[in-house]
């Protein structure tokens, strides 16, 4: 599977022009996948704007009801009818199954999954001709997930925003699953920002790049306004910590009043229960408080986001973020 440095007298050529991404059937002019952001942070509108500029824009579907994901299924065909739109769903929420099941009756191009593992999803696509792309962390997992049907593997490491499967370096797992996949691509996650970064993963040899927090921070992201100043206030790496999420797994976020709370060990407990995670400490819930930070409270609200959010110092349409991250690869040499 050709990468950007996979043949030495292609690379002048395929730095200055990025390679394509093809996963099964579809084929993404620009190796960059925007990364699901949950609560309605990845809507349609950001997902629609990222596949008309050539990536593959993803809804986050997780927190929402079937028919409001419907909905934003059907708005995202609608912004960009040729573009290629997926969902991103959280193994560990209660509705996966029926949030999986339900963007696949809508046609859903492909379905990410993280925060969780799950071998019944990959039933589902070979049902229904849906590529399955789960997020892994190790090349034990990712050789497991192509055994299944996986159609791509998205390999995230500690450099990551929101939940962590590992505390190691994408940058150091990306080559191990490179060579323990044999067939399917692999998209580097972690810490990607901007076009240094995308060549760095290409190098590693991962065929492409998912994208979260350069996008958290774009017009388009349906965050409040005050959200998307927070991501561009971020620029300490202290400003960034790890608090342990309900959901079982760790979770990079923005420090704030609320993660403080959490990492002491004072947040409050949640005073009613929708039960929307599978298995929850009940710590706080996390539906709700990534739900204030959507709406504008960013002090009682969880922010996530990646320890490189540093690197974003202004919000841009994503048109804007895409010209600007084919110019930085370009000037490299």
């Amino acid at each position: 599977m050709a990468t950007l440095l996979s043949v030495c007298t292609q690379q002048e050529e395929l730095i200055v022009k990025l390679p394509e991404l093809r996963i099964g059937n579809l084929v993404a002019k620009v190796p960059i996948i925007q990364g699901g952001m949950a609560i309605r942070l990845s809507t349609a509108r950001l997902a629609a704007a990222v596949a008309n500029e050539g990536g593959i824009g993803l809804i986050a579907a997780s927190g929402m009801p079937f028919d409001e994901l419907r909905y934003e299924i059907r708005l995202a065909r609608k912004l960009s009818p040729t573009g290629i739109i997926g969902i991103n769903a959280m193994v560990a929420a209660t509705q996966f199954a029926g949030l999986v099941r339900t963007a696949i009756e809508e046609g859903i191009d492909l379905v990410v999954a993280g925060a969780g593992f799950s071998r019944d999803m990959f039933g589902m696509g070979r049902e229904s001709g849906t590529p399955i792309v789960p997020i892994v962390s190790s090349a034990k997992l990712a050789r497991i997930s192509e055994g299944l049907g996986a159609s791509a593997v998205i390999v995230e490491g500690s450099e990551a925003g929101g939940h962590l499967g590992t505390n190691r370096s994408s940058r150091e797992i990306v080559p191990e699953v490179v060579a323990a996949v044999k067939k399917i691509p692999v998209i580097g996650a972690g810490g990607v920002l901007d076009g240094k970064d995308i060549v760095d993963m290409l190098r590693l040899g991962a065929n492409g790049v998912q994208m979260g927090s350069r996008f958290a921070a774009s017009v388009e992201c349906n965050a409040s306004d005050e959200l998307k100043k927070m991501y561009v206030r971020a620029t300490d790496p202290e400003d960034i910590v790890l608090i342990q999420s309900p959901v079982g797994l760790p979770g990079q976020a923005i420090r704030n009043k609320f993660a403080e709370t959490v990492l002491d060990g004072t947040v409050p407990p949640p005073t009613e229960c929708d039960r929307c995670l599978k298995h929850c400490s009940h710590k706080f819930c996390i539906i709700k408080a990534l739900s204030r930070a959507q709406q504008g409270d960013v002090e009682t609200g969880l922010v996530f986001s990646g320890n490189n959010m540093r690197k974003v110092d202004e919000i841009l349409p994503v048109k804007e973020i895409f010209a600007r991250l084919k110019k930085q690869v370009a000037e490299i040499e």
